[in-house]
């Protein structure tokens, strides 16, 4: 007989790519909250069971918002707090408005003490401050009977094609200490094995695919899928286009004549990806980053394909909100691999 799935409370859930992993990991997530109402509609969208709550938990407490939703109690907590702005003093975290919503994850923690949590941000949080602020959640949170770890991952090591570097602090209650899932590595997906199937001009939304899949990963990423969506290009100017032509697959500014390579005054512009190394990482949206074959940047597609989003998770919004959204997430990919991993300490 099967075990009721575990129940899931996403802090900061945004369009839902932790809730997805978990969900696929085969738990229930039955609230997400975010504070952004783009993100929350892509979220139920494409969570159909799951509650959607638009709610800024710099002002809503953990108990008002468990009767507000009638949420008396969860397995696991997880989420990524906006921590990049910690306000430390001395060797803590001082109570100050920079640093309300991390407090709030941890009083969520505190009022459902559920079996476990897993709290997920930038990779520098490990050692902002000298290490203080990372001694700082380890320290609130062993305080609620939690034994915490925490490890920085890289997606491209869990078969996410794309470079991105996360934290993940995870806390079991008792005292047993989570363990990080093994990598992967045998199973590094490029780039082109992510996108090279999605074609160069726009799809109307729908639109049944053009080709075959051309990779493991394409064959996977299209299970349950209708079609083509948020396939739409973005038109460049006639500048921007000849520009980008000049650089190589994988290339960048420095591929270009001198006079050209100050043209926009940030480190990456201009940057291809590279067709045969998974992506460097995707974020909300600037326009410096480029297809390794076409002059453009990706679509929200293409970039949803190399955060691991399934073409089945649709996003909803304006194409500038959609991008946001996509960056801003975590890979459900990496997401299912911890939440499987997370599964062996919950029924201990």
């Amino acid at each position: 007989m099967m075990g009721k799935k575990k129940k899931v409370l996403d802090l900061f859930c945004g369009c839902g790519g932790l809730s997805h992993g978990f969900i696929d990991a085969g738990y229930e997530v039955v609230l997400g909250i975010d504070y952004w109402k783009d993100a929350i509609v892509t979220f139920e969208k494409n969570h159909e069971s799951s509650i959607g709550l638009v709610a800024d938990l710099f002002n809503e407490t953990a108990k008002e918002i468990s009767e507000r939703t009638g949420i008396k109690e969860v397995d696991v907590i997880i989420g990524g707090p906006p921590c990049q702005g910690f306000s430390v003093a001395g060797k803590r975290i001082v109570d100050d408005e920079r640093n309300k919503l991390y407090k709030s994850f941890v009083s969520f923690v505190d009022f459902y003490k559920p079996k476990a949590f897993l709290m997920e941000n930038v990779p520098n949080i490990v050692s902002m401050g000298e290490g203080i602020i990372r001694q700082n959640i380890l320290n609130d949170f062993e305080k609620l009977g939690y034994k915490v770890v925490y490890k920085v991952l890289l997606a491209s090591e869990f078969g996410v094609p794309q470079n991105r570097k996360r934290a993940f602090f995870v806390g079991i209650k008792g005292k047993q200490e989570f363990s990080f899932p093994m990598l992967d590595t045998n199973q590094i997906v490029t780039s082109k094995d992510a996108i090279s199937d999605l074609p160069k001009e726009s799809i109307q939304d729908g639109r049944e695919y053009i080709t075959s899949s051309k990779s493991t990963f394409q064959e996977i990423i299209r299970t349950g899928s209708k079609g083509i969506f948020n396939h739409e290009t973005t038109n460049h100017s006639e500048k921007t286009v000849e520009i980008i032509s000049m650089v190589p697959d994988g290339g960048n500014y420095k591929n270009l004549p001198l006079e050209l390579q100050q043209t926009r005054n940030v480190h990456i512009a201009w940057t291809r990806l590279n067709s045969n190394k998974p992506s460097f990482t995707i974020d909300t949206g600037h326009r410096h980053h480029f297809h390794y074959e076409y002059n453009r940047i990706p679509t929200v597609r293409e970039s949803a394909r190399i955060q691991s989003f399934p073409d089945s998770f649709i996003f909803i919004g304006t194409k500038t909100s959609q991008y946001k959204q996509v960056g801003n997430a975590v890979p459900p990919l990496l997401a299912k691999h911890m939440a499987t991993q997370l599964k062996k300490y919950l029924d201990v």
